[in-house]
């Protein structure tokens, strides 16, 4: 019986110990495997692992950047002028001449342009004669003469005894590195400053939409009733009107086509869309508890709003700004190439690309700068805003 006692109290002794174990487990399994996080800290953390978001955002900062500091790094204006110097390219093809330090470079208005070996554009060199029998101009540099046969496609450079030069050399172009337009103005300069019209008409679209948009919304959501629908019709009438005609009553009010007709048009009807939004919203949560207990405790319509309501619709406040910046963007490229929008010659995407059809077949450079920027902005944009919605949506908390 003792023996028996003492085994009976091991596995007793046993039972004990493994249940200890098994309430310790179910402690540890229970417990957080991670420090608390805000709202915020989600969002960020969210946001963060999507990398086409972190790499739009990066793009905007760079692009930001450059459209601020761009200009003193190059050193030129954007409406400077070197009519000698107009429709050079990034990339020069450049003939080299025995006992000629410099090499040749022929742009496509048939000028000759003397080029170091390192790609800093000399001069335009003087043109001396042009038979047109022959189609060969004569040019005369330091003494030496060049001849141009033009007879050919493209052009071929001859030396003073009618042979072709050595060696064809391509140099990158030192002076100007996105080339220069059909007026000689430096290209990558008028790109920053593009760059600066379209980040500023998108923090206008964006403060637009903020102050006009996010409050009118809110008011028509909360209040409701006819007063909503009188605000709703409204948003309809400035919706059903076309924004470009907008801009030319703006144009011609003002007289003039700057930067202010652009802003002034933007800020008459690009924030219907949010208050639409806006409003959604605040339909959806004016009936909530959290809104009812507000208004029972006394709260004025306004601190609910401000309190309550817009925290809580600021994700897709957020996601909606976010998308309809590059709208914005592309509106403003839009009106300035069709020739309603920033007017010459301050810099503009639009009006960039628009000058960039003339010489299109000779230049196609031009274009590519321009449009390039406005992809990159609107992609890096439309990337920022998908990466947002997603981060905003608590449903994917992980």
């Amino acid at each position: 019986m003792a023996a028996g006692d003492t085994s009976t109290g091991r596995r007793d002794a046993a039972t004990v110990s493994d249940w200890d174990l098994l309430a310790a487990d179910r402690l540890r399994a229970q417990a957080v495997p991670r420090p608390g996080r805000s709202f915020w800290q989600d969002v960020w953390s969210r946001f963060i692992s999507r990398r086409m978001a972190v790499f739009g955002a990066v793009i905007l900062i760079l692009i930001a950047l450059l459209a601020v500091f761009g200009p003193s790094l190059t050193g030129r204006s954007y409406n400077r002028q070197e009519s000698s110097l107009a429709n050079i390219p990034p990339v020069l093809s450049a003939t080299e001449f025995a006992g000629q330090a410099n090499w040749f470079y022929v742009n496509p208005s048939l000028k000759v342009i003397e080029v170091t070996p390192d790609g800093h554009l000399v001069r335009q060199v003087p043109q001396v004669s042009d038979d047109m029998l022959t189609k060969r101009a004569i040019f005369e540099a330091d003494g030496t003469a060049v001849q141009l046969d033009y007879s050919r496609q493209p052009p071929v450079l001859l030396g003073a005894d009618g042979q072709p030069g050595e060696r064809t050399h391509l140099v990158w172009n030192a002076d100007y590195r996105l080339g220069t337009d059909a007026l000689g103005r430096d290209v990558l300069t008028r790109t920053f400053y593009g760059a600066r019209i379209s980040l500023a008409v998108a923090l206008v679209a964006t403060l637009v939409n903020a102050l006009i948009g996010i409050i009118y919304g809110g008011v028509s959501g909360y209040v409701g009733g006819a007063v909503d629908t009188v605000m709703m019709r409204i948003v309809d009438i400035i919706n059903t009107i076309p924004l470009a005609l907008y801009v030319i009553l703006v144009k011609v009010v003002l007289g003039s086509g700057g930067f202010s007709s652009i802003v002034i048009a933007l800020a008459s009807v690009y924030w219907v869309d949010m208050a639409r939004v806006v409003r959604g919203q605040a339909l959806s949560l004016k009936n909530q508890e959290f809104v009812l207990a507000a208004r029972t405790i006394g709260s004025p319509p306004g601190a609910i709003l401000r309190r309550h309501i817009l925290p809580n619709a600021l994700g897709p406040i957020i996601v909606t700004g976010t998308m309809l910046i590059p709208s914005a963007i592309f509106i403003e490229a839009f009106l300035s190439f069709i020739g309603i929008g920033i007017a010459p010659p301050m810099a503009s995407l639009g009006t960039m690309a628009n000058d960039a059809l003339a010489t299109l077949r000779s230049s196609p450079y031009q274009l590519l700068a321009p449009t390039a920027t406005i992809c990159l902005i609107m992609f890096a944009f439309n990337f920022v805003g998908d990466g947002l919605r997603d981060a905003l949506d608590p449903k994917l908390r992980a």
